[in-house]
């Protein structure tokens, strides 16, 4: 046969395969696409972002990343008083041993990294009280420090037990800088829970990429694992919603960083990526999960279904984290619960003369926390905004304790109070809850008596947690932390930590393994 023929045949073929392309019902384009922009903006971020360099307020970024560190240490360390927590806790198969296992705070497990991530995450998430990014997604984006400590502390063991140096908490403040600016800039502009989808999803995601690098997978590893993490299957937010709500929100986070970790370990063994993972059509995420399942959506152009960036990746959701320093309470009700403080020794007298109580707040509190009716557990009474405004006007203050069914079963002038309230929505609350400029999570109380008088409209527009009351949240941030070591450790122990904890420069230069080591329950 003569090359003539051969390329003859071949050019045929070619010609064959061209036309055939453009029968859309019975063949498909088998080009491989290169990882899609929106991935490879991710791994770029995480690869070659410098916090000193590049930052417009390194100094913040780094001393709140330290405040966060702490906070969610703490808010784990609390939840470990609660058996529906601890009972998730611990190895998969009893007496189970890891060489180099990361370490559980406040326990004495030591655990595969996997593991880990998803015990700390759900410590941390347990009582709802952990920081906050509010946006058009909402969520919690120190959940992240699952897997960003739980794979710290085990890489940091085996580099030292084959003679390498371990990491350093900086490395960690790094990666929680990252993971916070990942999962906080997408929910700028997207919203996930209009199309019916858990905000774990950001987590998941984020988590794939700082464990990534921490692991130091090179940039096409690092776009591999985050395209396994947006084709893995996200989470629904029914467990969050009544009539459904319930313990699983308590760890979705945990899982969600969890399956983070897998998802790199997965792909660090060589798994190829899927480079489409967002944008092929009828079958990437924003075909199946993030257009048709919206009717709105589903009617928009092609490009309004792609995630939208407000801006770049830098440290802007760090510096700018809504802490939960009052209450462990949904952070839409954060200010509710403070005006409730405010007004509880005006009212205390004369709960029985109450008429009803107006509630003025954002649409998106009315949206996730505005119930009436039966709560069937704990879940579900921190989650009502109505109970959250109960407790504190009844008793001046809310804790975790609150919620629990004994409590609960023992106050029932709870429920008398939540049938006489009213909610509001103000327009302007609104408004300013999106504004940048302002990110305001404003809410007003207003008690009516039988008698036709009335207390002061309360009204509260930023928490104590929001950046722009920095200067007095972080003393109590500070008090809560300590508060929260004494419940697990000795006096001694809880001195050191906060010792070392107040001390950036020392902190950042601390291997991880030392650091872990403080926290270890024996």
């Amino acid at each position: 046969m003569s090359n003539n023929h051969l390329d003859n045949r071949s050019n045929t073929a070619n010609v064959d395969i061209a036309n055939s392309n453009t029968n859309d019902a019975t063949v498909e384009s088998n080009v491989r696409p290169e990882y899609d922009n929106e991935i490879q903006k991710i791994a770029d971020y995480v690869l070659n972002y410098s916090i000193d360099e590049q930052s417009p307020n390194p100094t913040d970024a780094w001393n709140t990343a330290r405040h966060c560190l702490m906070d969610t240490l703490g808010c784990g360390l609390l939840a470990l008083r609660f058996p529906e927590c601890t009972k998730h806790l611990g190895p998969d198969c009893p007496d189970q041993i890891t060489p180099h296992g990361a370490r559980v705070p406040g326990t004495s497990y030591r655990l595969d990294p996997i593991k880990a991530a998803f015990d700390i995450g759900c410590m941390v998430r347990w009582l709802d009280y952990n920081d906050t990014w509010l946006a058009a997604e909402w969520g919690h984006p120190s959940d992240n420090l699952g897997g960003i400590l739980a794979v710290a502390d085990y890489i940091s063991q085996k580099n030292i037990s084959q003679g390498q140096a371990p990491l350093t908490m900086r490395a960690v403040l790094e990666a929680m800088i990252m993971a916070h600016e990942i999962q906080g800039v997408l929910a700028l502009e997207n919203s996930f829970n209009r199309v019916g989808l858990d905000h774990v999803f950001l987590v998941k995601l984020a988590s794939t990429a700082v464990v990534a690098k921490l692991y130091q997978l090179p940039r096409e590893r690092i776009m591999a694992a985050i395209s396994q993490a947006i084709v893995d299957g996200q989470a629904l937010r029914t467990y969050r919603h009544a009539p459904n709500a319930g313990s699983r929100k308590s760890w979705a986070a945990g899982d969600a960083t969890s399956r983070a970790v897998r998802l790199v370990d997965i792909t660090a063994r060589g798994e190829m990526g899927i480079p489409g993972a967002l944008t092929a059509p009828q079958w990437g995420f924003y075909d199946v999960l993030f257009s048709h399942t919206n009717k709105d959506l589903a009617t928009k152009p092609e490009d309004d279904r792609r995630f939208k960036f407000q801006r770049d990746f830098g440290s802007y959701v760090i510096e700018n984290i809504l802490f939960k320093i009052s209450f462990p309470a949904e952070f839409h009700a954060q200010t509710a619960c403070e005006a409730a403080v405010i007004l509880h020794p005006h009212i205390k007298d004369r709960i029985d003369d109450i008429d009803k109580i107006v509630l003025t707040t954002h649409d998106s509190a009315i949206r996730i926390i505005s119930k009436e009716g039966a709560l069937a557990n704990p879940a579900d009474r921190d989650h009502c905004l109505q109970y959250m405004v109960a407790v504190p006007l009844l008793t001046g203050d809310l804790m975790a304790e609150n919620y629990e069914d004994d409590y609960h079963e023992q106050h029932l002038s709870i429920d008398e109070l939540r049938s006489k309230m009213v909610v509001e929505e103000n327009e302007q609350y609104s408004k300013d809850y999106h504004d940048p400029s302002k990110r305001s999570i404003a809410n007003a109380i207003q008690v009516f008596f039988n008698d036709g008088s009335s207390t002061e409209k309360v009204a509260v527009e930023y928490p104590i947690g929001h950046k722009r009351r920095r200067a007095e949240g972080i003393p109590v941030l500070e008090a809560k932390f300590r508060a929260s070591l004494a419940t697990r450790f000795i006096e001694s122990r809880c001195q050191q930590i906060v010792e070392l904890c107040d001390d950036q420069e020392i902190l950042e230069q601390t291997p991880v393994n030392e650091f872990m080591a403080l926290f270890e329950a024996y």
